[in-house]
């Protein structure tokens, strides 16, 4: 490691958010099945996360403040300069927005809290939300690293990145990676990413970073869309294709209704779960789709309950089989 930016911060801002109950702080906060991307850490009760935001480095502490039904999270926003009032409040409502914090999960759970498969995970994970901590353009360049390739690879790639244009940040006894400015990678050449040996995912950065930075797209205004222009826009990007608009429609825009696409590493896991298949009996992606049609408006939200319970459970006890997936 050597040249890359750094950065300590000290001003402080401490804010309070009270999510809608229930809430479940760990189960938001730490998905066990990311991979480790060096932008965050979490321990039981507490989230460290760097964020690139309004043309700042922020580093930001998550504390647990409260309890499932009455819900209050801590909120320490670190930078290096003190920030104005508006900007905190309008930072702290892309919080709320990105994790969820104001998701109502009743009607959701007593519809489904009696089915066989999913009712004991909401059980488990009870109050638990989707959301994504990172902005559409980080969902893209983490998604490119993470194509076609290990675990342990992508976390050398991403590493590569963040060394090159990210800046570590020093915060609360942390230190962290943050992203770089959507954009910014305009002088930087396709050959100068294939020299971090990110072979033909340089291409992909390259393209993205160029037409965020032509701004292209806009995520804010594209958030209050319908689904459809959604679709639409997303697809300009470049190297998305309908099976990637779909992860983004979830994670990113927070449709839950939108289930058309399985992969075929997803349909091992599914055909283990839903139907106890053996992952080498799968049953037809077809038939699974139509299977979660059950679930209605929720279909995608019930399908991440399950998914996410499961490595919840896998982290706490192994599960043979799995164990066995996620090596091969």
């Amino acid at each position: 490691m050597g040249g890359y930016l750094s950065m300590k911060l000290k001003q402080v801002v401490v804010a309070a958010i009270e999510p809608t109950a229930p809430f479940n702080f760990d189960a938001t906060f730490f998905k066990p099945a990311h991979f480790a991307s060096g932008d965050n850490f979490w321990e039981r009760g507490v989230r460290w996360q760097t964020f690139r935001w309004q043309g700042k480095n922020l580093g930001v502490v998550f504390r647990n403040a409260g309890i499932v039904e009455k819900p209050k999270i801590a909120v320490e926003i670190w930078n290096g300069e003190k920030l104005v009032k508006r900007f905190v409040e309008e930072f702290v409502r892309e919080i709320v927005y990105r994790y969820n914090l104001d998701f109502g999960l009743t009607e959701f759970y007593r519809e489904f809290s009696r089915d066989k498969v999913l009712g004991p995970a909401i059980k488990r994970i009870y109050g638990m939300r989707p959301g994504h901590q990172d902005s559409l353009y980080e969902y893209l360049i983490i998604g490119v690293v993470l194509q076609n390739c290990t675990v342990r690879r992508s976390i050398q790639m991403m590493q590569a990145l963040f060394e090159s244009y990210g800046t570590l940040l020093e915060f609360d006894d942390k230190e962290l990676w943050c992203f770089w400015e959507p954009g910014s990678l305009k002088s930087v050449s396709e050959e100068d990413l294939r020299g971090l040996k990110l072979g033909y995912r340089a291409k992909f950065i390259k393209r993205i970073d160029d037409q965020f930075g032509r701004a292209e797209i806009d995520e804010k205004k594209l958030r209050q869309s319908d689904r459809e222009t959604q679709m639409r826009e997303l697809l300009k990007l470049y190297g998305v294709g309908p099976a990637t608009v779909w992860y983004l429609l979830f994670d990113v825009f927070h449709q839950y209704d939108f289930f058309n696409h399985v992969s075929p590493w997803e349909q091992k896991i599914y055909s283990k779960v839903f139907f106890d298949r053996p992952v080498t009996d799968l049953v037809p992606v077809e038939k699974l789709l139509k299977y979660f049609e059950k679930f209605g408006k929720y279909r995608q939200l019930a399908v991440h309950y399950v998914w996410e319970d499961l490595w919840w459970q896998h982290r706490k006890k192994p599960i043979p089989w799995l164990t066995r997936e996620v090596r091969t």
